[in-house]
């Protein structure tokens, strides 16, 4: 189960990496644009940040892990079970 968790921990560690540098990216790109290209850049950092895609990330995390312990329970047989 701990080897799951390690693979979460890198999946979820890649998700924000990607997200701070998609939105270092954007914010560069918004100050070098002017006008309406900004207005959109700063839409789309909008929809990155917390009411966006991240704003998903601590769902996901509370989901995976209480997933991941439901089926442990359920394949080895409970927590007094051993094998």
């Amino acid at each position: 189960m701990f080897e799951n968790l390690i693979g979460l921990a890198w999946g979820i560690g890649a998700f924000a990496l990607i997200i701070g540098i998609t939105t270092i990216v954007l914010q560069n790109f918004g100050n070098a644009v002017g006008g309406t290209a900004n207005t959109t850049v700063v839409y789309l950092q909008g929809q990155l940040g917390q009411s966006g895609l991240a704003g998903w990330a601590p769902a996901i995390i509370a989901l995976s892990v209480g997933l991941l312990f439901l089926g442990a329970f359920f394949v080895k047989g409970g927590p007094g079970k051993k094998y």
